[in-house]
Parts: C-alpha cells; sequence; structure tokens
C-alpha cells in the first residue's frame, strides 16, 4: 500500500478523551507535541507503514513552514500527501524526486484524459507552491518543480472562484435559500426559522462591507459599525489586521440598514442562544475562557482580560486571531457571555468555515424550489447553461465579489449621470480622488489596483463600463436613463459569470 495519512494537531480542550495508559509510549501526549514545536493545526504526516515520518515532522517545524497562516499549513499538506502518495507508488523517497516524477505528476493531475478528476492552472500553482517549499527546505537539487520558472506555472492560472450575482439575485437567493420561501414567495410549511436572522444578517453584512468570510466571521460584538458617516446612510469601523488576508488593520463600510439587521439578530436570536447556554452551563464548561475585565479605545484599541486561572492579560485587538477571539467573554447581566458575534444555536461561538455549509445548504434548497425533479437529477456539471441559471449559487466570497462589481457600476453611474461629469471633469476627479477603480480597490483592502482589476473584476473589464453606462443615458425613444437593475441585467446577457436570475423573479411575481 502506498497511502499516506495527515493528523492534525487538536487545539486545546478538543483532544478528547485519551486512554489511561497513554499513546504511542507517552502518558501525557499533548505535553510531549508541545514539547518538540507543534502548534495546533500543524499537519503530522504518517508513513504507509503507519509510522510517523520524522523527516517531514522537522519541515513542519521549520521557519518557513511554521511562519505560514494554518489553513495554508492544511492545503500545502494536502497536496504534499498526494505528491507523497504519488511518489510512493513508483518507489521514488520523495528526496530522490526528479524533474521528470513532477512533469509526470503535474501531466495527471492537469492533463491527462484517465484523470476523472483534473484540476485548473490556479490550483496546480498552489501545488507548486508547497513543493517547492518542500523540495528547497530537503536541498533536493536541482529542484524537481520550481514555482518561480516559467515552465513550471500554469498558463491558465486565473481565479476560478470568482462569481458575481446582482442585487436582486441575491435577495432571491436569500428568500429561497436562507428565509425558506417557496417560488412564489410564500413561506414553505414546516420551514424552521431558528437561525433564519443570523444568516440573512451576515450574508448582508458581507454584501454590504466587502468583507471576506474570516474577517466577517469573526467580529466582536463591540467591533459592529456605530460610527456614521457624514450623512447617515453608513457606518464605519476597523477590521482587525490578524484576521485579514494582509495582516493589515483597516476601516470598512457598512450600510445602516444592514448594521440594523444584525443589531436585531443581537437582540433576538443570539440573545436567546445566550440564555439557552447559560441555562445549561456550557460556558461553565468551556476550558478556555477570557473575560474582558477593561476595553481601550484610540488609535490602538485594545483589551484585558482574565483567564480561568486568574491569570491577567492584555493584548491589541489588532493582533488578535479568530481562534483567541473565541475565547473572549463579556460579563453580563446573567452571567459572562461569549464577545463573539455570531454564535450557534447552541450559544457557542462559530468558526468562521462552518459558513461554508450555511451556504451549501442554501444552494440546494434554491435547486430543490427552483428546479424540477427531472433537472435535480442531472448533476451540476452537466447541466445546461440554461438550466444553471435558474437556481442562484453563492459562496462567502461571492458576497464580496458582487459587492465589489455593484460598487463599480454605481460608482460610474455617479460620476456620468448623477454628477454629469465631462470626460475633462473625470479626469479631474479622478487625479483628486481616484477613478472607480481605485475606489473599489480601496474599499476590498486590496495594495494594488491592479489586484482589483485582475482577480475581482477582469471578466467585466473588456465591457468598457464607461461606454456602456454612458449609451444607456438616452434610450432611441427618449426615455429616462436605465435604473441599475437595467444595467445589471445588460451586463449579465453580455457577460460570463455574472448570475441574474431576473427572468425568474418575473415569472415567480
Amino acid at each position: 500500500m502506498s497511502r499516506w495519512h495527515v493528523v492534525r494537531v487538536p487545539d486545546p480542550g478538543r483532544w478528547g478523551q485519551l486512554p489511561p495508559e497513554g499513546v504511542l509510549g507517552l502518558q501525557d501526549l499533548p505535553e510531549a507535541v508541545a514539547r518538540i514545536g507543534l502548534r495546533p493545526g500543524d499537519p503530522v504526516f504518517v508513513r504507509p507503514d503507519g509510522m510517523v515520518d520524522a523527516d517531514l515532522l522537522d519541515f513542519v517545524r521549520s521557519k518557513g513552514f511554521r511562519n505560514l497562516e494554518r489553513e495554508s499549513k492544511r492545503n500545502y499538506a494536502t497536496d504534499i500527501r498526494l505528491l507523497l502518495e504519488f511518489l510512493s507508488s513508483r518507489g521514488v523517497p520523495w528526496r530522490m524526486a526528479t524533474e521528470q516524477d513532477l512533469a509526470d505528476f503535474r501531466n495527471w493531475r492537469c492533463e491527462a484524459p484517465e484523470n476523472p478528476r483534473r484540476i485548473s492552472g490556479t490550483k496546480w500553482e498552489r501545488e507548486a507552491a508547497a513543493f517547492t517549499k518542500l523540495f528547497t527546505w530537503g536541498k533536493v537539487y536541482p529542484l524537481p518543480v520550481d514555482i518561480s520558472r516559467r515552465e513550471d506555472q500554469a498558463a491558465d492560472a486565473v481565479s476560478s472562484r470568482v462569481s458575481w450575482l446582482t442585487p436582486r439575485t441575491w435577495g432571491l437567493w436569500s428568500d429561497v435559500g436562507l428565509r425558506g420561501h417557496t417560488r412564489a414567495g410564500m413561506s414553505a410549511p414546516g420551514w424552521a426559522a431558528r437561525t433564519e436572522l443570523r444568516n440573512t444578517s451576515f450574508v448582508q453584512l458581507l454584501l454590504s462591507s466587502g468583507l471576506r468570510r474570516q474577517e466577517g466571521g469573526s467580529l466582536l460584538t463591540f467591533e459592529l459599525p456605530t460610527q456614521r458617516l457624514r450623512y447617515g446612510r453608513y457606518c464605519h469601523s476597523r477590521v482587525a489586521g490578524a484576521v485579514t488576508r494582509s495582516k493589515a488593520s483597516r476601516v470598512f463600510y457598512a450600510s445602516v440598514d444592514a448594521v440594523g439587521q444584525v443589531e436585531a439578530y443581537i437582540a433576538s436570536e443570539r440573545a436567546w442562544s445566550v440564555q439557552r447556554a447559560q441555562a445549561q452551563s456550557r460556558y461553565d464548561r468551556l476550558q478556555a475562557m477570557r473575560l474582558v475585565t477593561k476595553m481601550t479605545h484610540g488609535l490602538k484599541p485594545a483589551v484585558q482580560w482574565v483567564d480561568r486561572n486568574g491569570v491577567i492579560g492584555s493584548q491589541e485587538l489588532s493582533r488578535l486571531g479568530w481562534r483567541e477571539r473565541r475565547w473572549l467573554f463579556l460579563e453580563g447581566p446573567d452571567g459572562p457571555e461569549p464577545a463573539w458575534l455570531w454564535l450557534s444555536e447552541e450559544g457557542l461561538p462559530m468558526a468562521p468555515d462552518r459558513w461554508n455549509g450555511i451556504f451549501r445548504a442554501a444552494n440546494l434548497r434554491c435547486e430543490e424550489v427552483l428546479l424540477t425533479p427531472e433537472e435535480r437529477e442531472i448533476k451540476p456539471e452537466f447541466r445546461l447553461a440554461e438550466m444553471r441559471g435558474k437556481s442562484p449559487y453563492a459562496t462567502p466570497h461571492s458576497c464580496r465579489h458582487s459587492m465589489a462589481l455593484y460598487m463599480l457600476v454605481l460608482l460610474n453611474e455617479l460620476m456620468r449621470s448623477r454628477y454629469g461629469l465631462t470626460a475633462t471633469d473625470r479626469r479631474d476627479f479622478a487625479l483628486l480622488f481616484g477613478d472607480p477603480w481605485w475606489l473599489v480597490k480601496t474599499l476590498l483592502g486590496h495594495a494594488d489596483v491592479e489586484t482589483t482589476k485582475r482577480h475581482y473584476l477582469a471578466p467585466v473589464a473588456h465591457l468598457q463600463l464607461e461606454s456602456i453606462l454612458a449609451s444607456a443615458e438616452m434610450t432611441d425613444e427618449g426615455k429616462d436613463a436605465e435604473d441599475l437593475d437595467d444595467i445589471f441585467s445588460r451586463l449579465a446577457r453580455e457577460t460570463v459569470g455574472i448570475q441574474d436570475i431576473g427572468a425568474l423573479v418575473e415569472d415567480a411575481l
């Protein structure tokens, strides 16, 4: 057998019930794991003979791998395990791998017709980065693969996760997938709406702010935007650098309506889940709890806490990662309650990746309601485009993409019609405040405007939005300018990847 396995070091308090006689001859396995320098989430590679690979253990503890984000460690370990299995099937130790071995592996992963699950160029480049890190650390020369070499890069390495839903399509997806509506817009019999307000509030907050799943999913209750802008339609707050991809704090904006919906969730569903958890003493059984005793404001807000052992600690909010944030509790009227904003029905903090399951369930419900039984029998990858267009599909990151597209269209429309800017005026405005691309880049927190164009809005760049919006000012009959729904509908017809369910909405009405 050439089967390799990867096990991961559990978080504190999640080791389960260990046998009293110990594991692998060790009486205190968690202490032994910590002593050799492994951290929660670190992968441990198990060879086909069932033994831990000591060589790869050193790689995991190396500086280059240790400094990766936890999710990157998980992804890299998964990629490396597949390569190890491939090499083991050939009887080749990974330190003896050659360029030909990696070329054969790449061919199988990306191009071989016999492989029913070929991967994209984007996925290959992530795998190649993981292999490059491993072979570089192991001093395997010449490098069997090197992500910096042009021949080891993929020509089709563009993000396949970019997807947009127009505003009315988001409305349909939320009504059917999260609120349990039927195609006629009525609540379905027997629909369980226990977490409806939490789920719809989360989606609206992400759609309004453009926050990533981890950024929005790890907010604390006192980080919810409360400071209104001058004209009151948007609020702003700061997202902690430790939960962002760039590790830099930034200001984010959310509409008053979205914030109001979140506040309604806090006062109802969330309050009820906290009360149930307190009544059932769930918080008393938590091993990791930091009760916040003081909060400071200013340029570098910080919290001070005391843990269950009476140890006092403090840290800037911007330096607290999402796992540490789940340990923060506030003293409520009936006892400690989580500072974490989004809670499960049990009143416990929801890990950000659990939102993926919420979105998957909503996508499946949309299929059940909007597709016929015959259409649902066809696997998604074999459905015709017309059939796929009947049922919206969304991920947490789709909220971010859709917000970017909406703001780009809105800013172009404001500059053209609302402000009446001529071409010269637009050039002067861009010099002073930046063009719409730059403004959207700032809202998304990108370091470079080219990132915004390349990864989020590239599919619509060829449409030359300025020309499209300018031509929308007056129709041949002299009617008023198109509203945004009409503009989005036309963009969806002319661009791959934009979901607009306009026809279906009209039929349902």
